[in-house]
């Protein structure tokens, strides 16, 4: 009897500090968390003309960066001053048939350390939330980074989703300027790292495949390459409307599956069509899913393919649904 009592006051300790936990991610702005009650939305382009079109004004911008581009702080501080308030960075290692820099084993091995470190460096430095989410969609096929190529087979162990996930902990480990870091990187079988880190409590690390696998095998849904709530502050889905089909049961899905963490739109838009219901239905789901924190429209760039200005229909039914969320 004593046992059994025992084992439900754990039970209920565990929940709420899990619940403690989430409140306190949620309740400040002020530790570079994301804020109470608010809803961020950001856009991949230039905020400014997006702003000018749909009537958002945006709080954080999505700019994705390759792995060769950067090699010191001053690199990312000059881009985080383009970035809005919460700057989104995306870190890619080649994607849509770009070469790969890097593999997730080599970035495992400690091969991409001096990236992590200047990224590190330039957020303990700045001011309020700084969104990183690396190797984004990584069960789609067509990144270099997947562990599954466009036929079902699988690459090798560089890209395996063992591989990615150690490498998707390292990301973090490191940005985040981890106590105890070599400790715990030794734990997960990964070599030190050489250097110092800063404690970065404003980073949210953003953990972002699709809500289903590309090929759609079971070794490549997104559960293969989650790395463990550890090593996540964000989950987050990627949502598109193709050909006037979207797959909202997958983000559905993907949300239920981490009721602890806070979630987001990492990328959403129109490819191509002008469907103002999928707008509409888009603004329903940010409403409704209260652990939703940030959306952000992919693009802004004129003359691309998810452009609003040539989507009437759509950009009324942003300006009408969406861009009111921002205030």
């Amino acid at each position: 009897m004593e046992l059994a009592r025992y084992r439900n006051v754990i039970a209920v300790i565990a929940v709420a500090i899990v619940c403690c936990g989430l409140a306190l991610y949620f309740a400040s702005a002020s530790d570079g968390s994301v804020s109470s009650g608010r809803l961020h939305l950001g856009v991949l382009g230039d905020p400014a003309r997006f702003q000018q079109q749909t009537g958002q004004k945006s709080s954080s911008r999505l700019i994705i960066v390759g792995w060769n581009q950067a090699t010191n702080a001053g690199y990312f501080n000059q881009l985080f001053a383009t970035m809005l308030d919460e700057p989104m960075v995306g870190l890619s290692t080649g994607s849509e048939g770009a070469p790969e820099i890097i593999s997730p084993g080599a970035i495992a091995r400690g091969g991409g350390d001096q990236l992590l470190a200047a990224l590190n460096s330039a957020i303990a430095s700045s001011h309020g939330t700084v969104f990183v989410r690396p190797l984004a969609e990584m069960n789609g096929h067509w990144n270099s980074y997947s562990a599954f190529n466009a036929n079902g087979s699988a690459r090798d162990a560089n890209h395996s989703t063992s591989a990615f996930r150690k490498a998707f902990a390292r990301i973090y480990l490191i940005v985040h300027g981890a106590p105890g870091l070599n400790g715990r990187l030794r734990a997960l079988g990964m070599p030190p790292f050489k250097g110092d880190t800063t404690p970065a409590p404003n980073a949210a690390i953003v953990w972002n495949p699709q809500g289903y696998g590309s090929p759609d095998l079971a070794g490549n849904r997104a559960a293969a390459y989650y790395p463990g709530d550890h090593y996540v502050d964000v989950v987050a889905d990627d949502l598109y409307d193709i050909h006037g089909k979207a797959e909202w049961g997958s983000a559905e899905d993907l949300y239920n599956a981490h009721p602890s963490k806070p979630f987001a739109i990492g990328e959403w838009g129109l490819w191509g069509i002008d469907d103002p219901a999928f707008v509409r239905r888009m603004a329903a789901f940010l409403t409704s899913h209260r652990r939703i924190v940030l959306a952000t429209y992919y693009s802004g760039r004129p003359g691309s393919t998810f452009d609003l200005q040539s989507k009437p229909q759509s950009l009324a039914a942003y300006r009408a649904a969406i861009a009111p969320l921002s205030r």
